[in-house]
Formats: structure tokens, sequence, C-alpha cells
């Protein structure tokens, strides 16, 4: 059994959009409060994320108080106004959800920023998503994450890829939502059960990685690293690995600077 500690937190309110780096956050069912509870969809009600859009990188997001305000060049948007447009059963991966579109207004200030008719919309707390693991589907329930609530990654992990690259890589490319460290590079891959604070989470997979990574978030420009550099050494079969999948066991608070206790 070994100690870490918690160095920062993040939340994505919107998927594929900027994250917000928070001093605490409360666990919840789905993930970490306001995490990946909007989204933007296309014409055919599926899910819009940088692997087609790159842009969506420059959206960044803010967090004052209860409200979530996304700018892109200057001009901003509460997110958090009342959702009063319709349901929609809308697609993420293989997965159905019931979804609200926010409102005319927000869809329409999204499609003027990002050049593509799309709408904002978001899933309600009582909403259930299944969690897949192990093969069967789990009674917990997941947000518009592509898979699982949560993802933790060492600052070790990132700093062994880094020493392997040309041109290092910030830890945004991997959108995170618990950095920790203190712990030997790729650690947190045999991580089974651990407690961070209070809460218990299990370690239920580890991460694959998509061409998100290969996105810089602060010009939206796409290359081939850092995929190209870990399929080197990071491949299991057809899928390249960097950081561990998260499900919750507990729903109380966490912060930055909190142990967290592997027990394997």
């Amino acid at each position: 059994m070994s100690n870490y500690i918690v160095t920062s937190l993040w939340i994505y309110p919107v998927k594929s959009l900027g994250g917000i780096r928070v001093p605490s956050a409360k666990v919840m069912m789905k993930g970490l409060q306001y995490d990946r509870r909007w989204m933007l969809i296309d014409s055919t009600d599926t899910f819009m994320t940088q692997r087609e859009f790159p842009r969506m990188a420059l959206f960044k997001m803010t967090k004052e108080d209860d409200k979530i305000i996304v700018n892109y060049e200057g001009n901003e948007i509460d997110i958090t106004a009342n959702t009063s447009g319709p349901k929609i059963n809308a697609t993420v991966w293989n997965d159905r959800v019931d979804v609200y579109e926010v409102s005319e207004e927000h869809s329409k200030w999204f499609s003027r920023n990002l050049g593509v008719s799309c709408r904002l919309v978001h899933l309600p707390e009582d909403s259930h998503r299944p969690v897949e693991i192990n093969g069967s589907f789990d009674e917990g329930s997941m947000s518009l994450a592509d898979a699982y609530p949560l993802l933790i990654i060492g600052q070790s992990t990132l700093d062994d890829l880094n020493s392997r690259l040309i041109e290092a890589v910030p830890m945004n490319r991997f959108r995170p939502n618990i950095v920790f460290e203190g712990a030997a590079a790729y650690e947190e891959d045999s991580w089974k059960m651990l407690s961070v604070g209070v809460n218990r989470f299990s370690g239920v997979k580890q991460c694959a990685r998509c061409p998100i990574t290969t996105v810089n978030q602060d010009t939206a420009e796409k290359g081939k690293e850092p995929l190209a550099t870990l399929a080197g050494y990071r491949k299991s079969g057809n899928k390249v690995l960097f950081g561990q999948n998260l499900v919750p066991l507990d729903y109380s608070m966490i912060a930055e600077g909190d142990e967290i206790i592997s027990a394997g």
C-alpha cells in the first residue's frame, strides 16, 4: 500500500471542449460534478469531437460559482441557463442517450463560432447510460464521456513520455480528471482499487487513446505526436494505452492535495 498526492483536478463540462481546473469537486455516479454533462451534436444527432473538428479545442471554459462560461475569441456564453429545448435521442459511440437542447440561442452561438451547424445539448443527472465493465454492463451510470466516469494519470507517466519526445506535450492532451504525483511512471496501470481522500474508486481499464491527443489545445493544429511515439511502446493489440479509467464507489468531495492510497 503506497501513498500519493493529487496535484490537480479537471472537469470538461462540454465534451471535447476545453477543461477547467478546479480546487475541489463533488464525486457523483457519472463522474465529477459538471464533467461532460453537455455536448455538441450534428444534424444526425451524433456527438461531435475534436477528432473531426479540432477547432473545438479553442473554445475555452471557466467556472464562476455554479455558472459554466464558454469563451471563443472573446465571445462568451453561459451554458448553465435553464434547458428549454426539446428532448433528443442522440448517439455517443454505440450508445443512444436522451439529452435536451439547451436553447436555440445556444445552438446558434456554437454553430456561428464553430462554423458548422450544431446543437448544444445537456444530459440530465437522472439519465441512465450503463457502464461496461469486463464485457458486461454495470448498474452505474455514465456521463457523455467516451467510456468511463473518470480518468487518472500520474505526472511521472507524462514525464516518461515527454522524455521520449522531441517536443514535450502538456497533460491537457490526455484530458484526465485526476493528476497526481509520487508514483513511478505507469504505476496507475495496475491499480484495481484506490481511495482519494474519503472516496473509493475502482480501476477498471487502461485508457485507449485516440487522435485527439495529437491536437494542440492552444492552436487546434494536428500532428502525429504523441500518438506515434506512444504506439512504439504502449500498444496492446490495436490500442495505445495511457492512463487508468475509474468508476467511483463513494460520492463525497475530493480536492487538490488529497492523499491517494492504492490498495492494489
